[in-house]
């Protein structure tokens, strides 16, 4: 029984990681095809006729468009809007409890400085996939801000990204 619940838990912290791998791939390759696209522009600009500039701006229009898609989709499999559905499905676990911070409540903004006081490590969140948060990069971490969330660089304090209301 141990052995498959250990198994579940590796593959439930893989998912993460191989779905993001597989979208940075598509990412890539989308990249590569708008390149290819517009060097065909060009080439129909000194080559084609009128047809073919239309059909290769065409070309690139749509080009352009999938990767915007594909860069979306990415940020959204594992980004913002993920934890809003999981939090309406689960809202014990986004209860906000008994949780009181020895400052007042203030409104940050990403680009906003903020003093150590306002995140230290006894506001960090331990365990962010818990709460369906995107993974944080090197040196950032995910800090509790009464009832929001912020991701904090840890180097120089500097607010990244903020999420209001997240704990009910």
């Amino acid at each position: 029984m141990r052995k498959f619940l250990t198994l579940g838990l590796g593959a439930l912290l893989t998912l993460p990681t191989v779905a993001q791998a597989q979208s940075q791939r598509d990412v890539r390759q989308d990249q590569r095809d708008l390149r290819e696209e517009q060097r065909d522009l060009n080439r129909a600009h000194r080559d084609g006729d009128r047809r073919d500039i239309r059909r290769e701006q065409r070309d690139v229009r749509d080009a352009r468009g999938d990767l915007r898609d594909s860069r979306f989709s990415r940020d959204q499999r594992w980004g913002a809007n993920d934890w809003r559905g999981y939090r309406n499905d689960n809202r014990n676990v986004y209860a906000r409890g008994s949780w009181r911070a020895p400052f007042a409540y203030s409104n940050f903004r990403p680009g906003a400085r903020i003093g150590q006081a306002y995140w230290g490590q006894r506001y960090f969140i331990a365990d962010p996939w818990r709460y369906r948060l995107p993974q944080a990069a090197r040196f950032q971490r995910w800090v509790r801000h009464y009832d929001d969330v912020l991701l904090v660089d840890t180097r120089r304090g500097f607010v990244v990204n903020v999420y209001r209301g997240f704990f009910w």
